[in-house]
């Protein structure tokens, strides 16, 4: 029998994890002290992940590491960081958690119903898997995809050609319009937008009509503008979702008996 998979983005959608509140500023402190305040390595490195972002490099974006050391380099800064040991150190509760209180048993629920699980995120693995394990998520999930082990990121749908090869996706479930609706479109699955801060207007609508609602095209027309950069134009289309969801609890019912 063909494996019927959901595949789920993780920072946003699932968890937190460490990077802006204790990792970024852990490595920004570092080099200031080292520099004697000259250079901030932290915006730095926002900078240059976001040109690598504009460049479409979108699986060298990630790679943090590269993009701390080439800062290093470029500024003759005698100091070695491993950013997979800072995470490390930071994958402890409260600095890290997940983002439902119930988040464990929703995806639980699906997988009693038949589904197979699967991580697909930009992070790489070395940066994810200690913050998945610190939170109890590894055991759920059948399968993780990550663009260091795949070659490849999203929205590429090369990342998942793999698991394609296993069975089919049912859904992808994820907060970022152009890595997760954008995926999921082009594979021409169900693409499932969450937001916990949907507009109080839109909740009461069901998840396959909010889409519909003038407020919350104005709110994700708004996140869309903020995760490009770009000022949307008369001309511009966005990736719509074909699923809108508030939680993941309210989205594993949908699969319930």
């Amino acid at each position: 029998m063909s494996k019927r998979w959901i595949t789920f983005d993780l920072d946003g959608t699932l968890m937190q994890n460490p990077f802006v509140s204790w990792v970024f500023p852990e490595i920004r402190e570092s080099v200031l002290r080292k520099t004697n305040g000259k250079v901030d390595a932290k915006e730095t490195m926002i900078a240059e992940h976001n040109r690598r972002m504009k460049l479409n490099k979108v699986v060298e974006a990630y790679d943090w590491d590269h993009i701390l050391l080439q800062i290093l380099q470029n500024h003759h800064v005698d100091l070695e960081i491993s950013i997979e040991d800072l995470v490390k150190k930071h994958s402890v509760i409260p600095k890290i958690y997940l983002l439902e209180d119930h988040l464990l048993e929703s995806l639980s629920r699906l997988k009693r119903n038949g589904y197979r699980l699967a991580i697909v995120t930009n992070g790489y693995r070395k940066y994810q898997q200690p913050v998945v394990d610190a939170l109890e998520l590894s055991g759920l999930f059948d399968c993780f995809i990550t663009p260091d082990q795949a070659g490849y990121a999203k929205p590429d749908v090369r990342i998942v050609s793999d698991l394609l090869k296993e069975g089919k996706v049912a859904a992808h479930v994820g907060d970022r319009i152009d890595h997760d609706v954008c995926l999921a479109n082009r594979l021409n699955i169900t693409s499932v937008f969450i937001s916990r801060n949907l507009p109080q207007e839109v909740i009461p609508y069901p998840h396959l009509e909010r889409i519909k609602h003038p407020i919350f095209y104005e709110f994700y027309k708004q996140k869309w503008m903020r995760e490009t950069g770009s000022v949307l134009e008369g001309h511009t289309k966005i990736e719509l979702p074909k699923m809108v969801i508030q939680s993941i609890e309210e989205f594993s019912l949908l699969f319930e008996g």
